[in-house]
């Protein structure tokens, strides 16, 4: 049985045992929320994860990076490096995007050695193998699409990525309204050139049947991926977007009578005054399930700084309802992310999530707040570090120039307001 299943029998689990301490959540009401959909766990039954993760409503906002191996640029060791490099900087989840190399012997390495919630987008690998075996992408059959989703699912992969939204229909409302940047997801582009050169329908949403039966064999969480996602903000909230989430909605609906968990992946390129309606429609038409979202991004004229651009649609997607943020990082729209690259990201992509809990009421993100405070008022530098929510760099930024007085910061100096009200109203420590 599922998690769904389990929790709609009235089965509380070790894993909701788990999320329920860790997000301060009454038992029962956890698994309420998974039985109706509006919380998930991500959690293949062939993984063996520590500590698992809650995503959905009343939960604090996790985050999600991206690694993975490219045409370019194929170095396995480098991207667990990666892997490990965002789990230490506070990743709930690790998503591997690889297209180049043994990429089962890339997940299977994944997955044994990184402590996380592990997603992938299964039509990478069915189109790479189709091009290297069959000599183009168009070879692929639905055959190759379904062999791959069974082994990545033996392996243990937590969340697919399924495009089952890219559909002959949808295809035509985005030809017909027209699109300054088309389509930019990478899954959704390969299922659109195999659809258009074989007359077909894609098979995720022909065969969603199927999809079902693996994804409950192996208590796999299908997030339903935006293929159709806007790559700009001029194209935000299009027709083409919209029919896809209408689709992704039903399809939820017939995941949920199977016991499926389902996430719903939205779009990445939204201007601050349309992110918290695309948030409030996602919830409508998918009967709030978890959403999703790659950043989104609020402007488009930030190359190299595009992990603040999302960071700032992060934190509004999340306050309005989002639940899950996809980082993004510097290296966006230029090149493969490096070490620091994936660091920034996600310390980014955190603050976003967090500031979006404060203001959703999440009870120990206003805490954490509080605490550190405390630290300040009490110009304690070391509590202030180590509640930093990067504490690494504030230290090296604390070091770089340390003042005469080691109670104050070389900002103010002897002129430091805190200490001078100290002194003048007799206050004491907080802590």
């Amino acid at each position: 049985m599922t998690q769904m299943a389990k929790a709609k029998s009235g089965k509380i689990t070790e894993q909701m045992q788990a999320v329920s301490a860790a997000e301060h959540v009454h038992p029962s009401i956890l698994m309420e929320r998974i039985a109706s959909g509006k919380v998930v766990i991500p959690l293949n039954k062939k993984h063996s994860l520590n500590k698992p993760v809650g995503v959905g409503y009343g939960l604090r906002t996790k985050v999600n990076a991206n690694i993975g191996t490219s045409t370019d640029y194929n170095d396995l060791a480098y991207e667990i490096e990666k892997a490990k490099v965002a789990v230490n900087a506070g990743a709930d989840a690790i998503m591997d995007l690889s297209t180049e190399g043994n990429l089962s012997d890339m997940r299977k390495k994944i997955i044994d050695e990184i402590p996380a919630v592990i997603g992938t987008v299964p039509v990478y690998q069915a189109a790479v193998q189709a091009i290297k075996n069959k000599g183009g992408l168009v070879k692929m059959t639905e055959e190759d699409i379904f062999i791959v989703l069974e082994q990545q699912a033996e392996e243990g992969v937590d969340f697919f990525t399924i495009h089952s939204g890219v559909t002959r229909d949808s295809i035509e409302r985005l030809k017909k309204q027209g699109r300054l940047t088309d389509i930019v997801s990478r899954g959704g582009s390969m299922l659109t050139t195999w659809m258009i050169a074989n007359d077909c329908e894609n098979p995720f949403y022909q065969s969603f049947d199927r999809v079902l039966e693996i994804a409950r064999s192996y208590d796999i969480t299908l997030s339903l991926g935006d293929g159709l996602r806007p790559g700009s903000v001029n194209d935000a909230s299009d027709r083409a977007q919209i029919q896809e989430l209408i689709i992704l909605g039903e399809l939820t609906k017939r995941a949920w009578e199977q016991d499926v968990q389902v996430i719903i992946e939205g779009p990445g390129h939204v201007p601050l005054h349309q992110i918290r309606m695309n948030i409030e429609l996602q919830k409508q038409l998918c009967n709030q399930a978890p959403f999703y979202v790659l950043g989104p991004l609020v402007t488009d004229v930030a190359p190299g700084y595009d992990h603040i651009t999302s960071a700032i649609g992060g934190a509004m997607a999340a306050w309005a309802g989002a639940d899950f943020l996809c980082y993004v990082t510097p290296g966006e729209h230029l090149k493969l992310p490096n070490l620091d690259d994936v660091h920034q990201g996600v310390i980014a992509t955190r603050i976003a999530g967090h500031a979006a809990d404060i203001a959703k009421g999440i009870p120990q993100a206003a805490e954490w707040d509080h605490q550190i405070s405390k630290a300040r008022h009490d110009l304690d530098w070391e509590k202030q570090i180590k509640l930093a929510i990067d504490p690494e760099h504030a230290r090296q930024l604390r070091g770089e120039k340390s003042p005469d007085q080691p109670d104050v910061c070389s900002m103010c100096g002897d002129y430091c307001a805190i200490k001078m009200v100290h002194e003048a109203l007799g206050t004491e420590k907080r802590s």
